[in-house]
């Protein structure tokens, strides 16, 4: 019906990395927080330009990721960009995005990047090559090269799979991350004891006040599976706030610790029906995208629990 006509408009088939390894490049401008990754307070980020707007050829190709500056001259020399049907003979040359061809197709996402993806376990959210593998290194090539950068929408552990959010528009970014809008986020987990009884009534009443935190955490719901094995327990717990690691911390407050955490959705975006598989990645249309999650075309939302 409604939500099954929203998801088949989400856009285009997986996307892989490229073969060939880039180098990683130093953390964009617009640095994320969540509440499964690290602390940090957002900074002002550079948004999407309008693909209706005029720019310089070289301008945009390198700012799509398509080709330094520089050797933007090369590729209008080899005519691999047409305006209207036409070659666009000099680099510095004004162009509208959405009128051009590039390499016979039309400039990938010219108006920011919004994307989808399943995220696996053993990849870390950030840039810094000493903690590991990144999930930016499964993103294509180009998209890694884009200006401004390709950033993640909160953080997931190291640890932790399932639906994360990247974006390359500083202010779709800070829209969705930001706490005002209080969207749910749903978590499948696993622990390695039975969940007390009370937790369900504790998490439920915004009363429990994690470690460290002045203020206790919204009213979150907790749903603990009847199945455990060997002392383990599996449950989902949505919340609608990101403080610093906060489902693992609500579940050690009530002597639990968490084995294994997977984010199934992120407001009305399940991950489950988008048959992505781990280390996947697909392009969304923001419209429908937003639509999905819940904010629409209105202001800002939360991010992660």
């Amino acid at each position: 019906m409604r939500v099954a006509r929203v998801f088949a408009s989400l856009v285009t088939a997986p996307v892989g990395p490229s073969s060939r390894a880039r180098p990683r490049r130093p953390p964009a401008r617009f640095p994320t927080r969540c509440g499964e990754g690290a602390k940090g307070k957002k900074k002002g980020g550079a948004s999407s330009s309008n693909a209706n707007a005029p720019e310089r050829l070289d301008r945009l190709l390198s700012r799509l990721g398509y080709c330094t500056r520089a050797e933007a001259k090369r590729w209008a020399r080899d005519g691999r960009v047409l305006l209207h049907g036409e070659p666009v003979a000099r680099a510095e040359a004004k162009v509208t995005p959405r009128d051009v061809l590039i390499d016979g197709e039309p400039a990938e996402a010219p108006d920011g990047l919004l994307a989808l993806m399943h995220k696996p376990r053993g990849r870390v959210c950030g840039h810094d090559a000493s903690e590991g593998p990144s999930v930016y290194d499964l993103l294509p090539e180009r998209w890694r090269a884009r200006r401004p950068g390709v950033e993640t929408i909160g953080r997931l552990d190291k640890d932790t799979t399932g639906l994360l959010l990247l974006t390359d528009d500083g202010d779709l970014l800070h829209r969705l991350a930001s706490p005002k809008k209080r969207v749910e986020k749903v978590y499948e987990l696993v622990v390695d004891a039975p969940i007390p009884r009370d937790a369900v009534d504790l998490f439920a009443s915004g009363s429990l006040t994690l470690t460290g935190e002045k203020k206790p955490c919204l009213p979150a719901k907790l749903i603990v599976s009847e199945r455990a094995d060997h002392n383990r327990t599996r449950a989902s717990l949505s919340v609608t706030e990101g403080k610093f690691h906060q489902v693992k911390r609500m579940m050690r407050a009530v002597g639990c610790e968490v084995t294994a955490l997977h984010r199934e959705s992120f407001g009305g975006m399940a991950l489950s029906r988008m048959e992505l598989r781990e280390g996947e990645v697909r392009v969304l249309s923001r419209e429908t995208a937003l639509e999905l999650i819940g904010i629409g075309g209105g202001g800002p939302a939360a991010d992660d629990g």
